[in-house]
């Protein structure tokens, strides 16, 4: 029997690992960004097997971010804006710091494409989200991932 959970959570740390290390980037082989890419749309698809609204919405935030990295902008909006959705409708279903993710993917994404103007409204909202986290420790993750570039040279204060 496959142990969906079990490969999920691995795809995704693992995907964690790479995107923290920061070996990957839109100047690697095509072969290395399509590798991290198929890693996270693998973990979301093992999610959507077994898990929760909130694992859908984390995968694709994680796709988001990859897409970002690897220089895919508009696959990057796709899925920031789905995990954005998923988010606001079903805020029963996520945690509070979802929605500040959620956030700052679709940020990014926007930055990427370069709408700097709907990147900048969208990280206020995401500051405002960040801040009304409840776990101090969850608040500074959030924090810390707003601080972690790439933002792809949108002006930031």
């Amino acid at each position: 029997m496959i142990d969906h959970r079990a490969i999920a959570v691995d795809l995704n740390n693992a995907v964690w690992a790479r995107l923290d290390a920061g070996d990957v980037t839109e100047a690697s082989p095509p072969e290395e960004r399509e590798q991290l890419l198929y890693a996270a749309y693998a973990s979301t698809h093992h999610w959507l097997t077994v898990g929760t609204v909130a694992n859908h919405a984390r995968g694709e935030h994680l796709i988001s971010r990859v897409a970002a990295r690897i220089g895919d902008a508009d696959r990057a909006l796709h899925h920031a804006l789905r995990c954005l959705a998923l988010v606001e409708a079903n805020p029963e279903d996520t945690e509070d710091w979802d929605l500040a993710f959620a956030l700052e993917a679709t940020a990014r994404a926007y930055a990427a494409i370069g709408d700097h103007p709907a990147a900048t409204a969208t990280i206020a909202r995401a500051l405002e989200a960040t801040a009304a986290i409840s776990d101090p420790e969850d608040r500074q993750i959030v924090e810390g991932e707003l601080q972690r570039e790439p933002w792809f040279d949108l002006p930031r204060a």
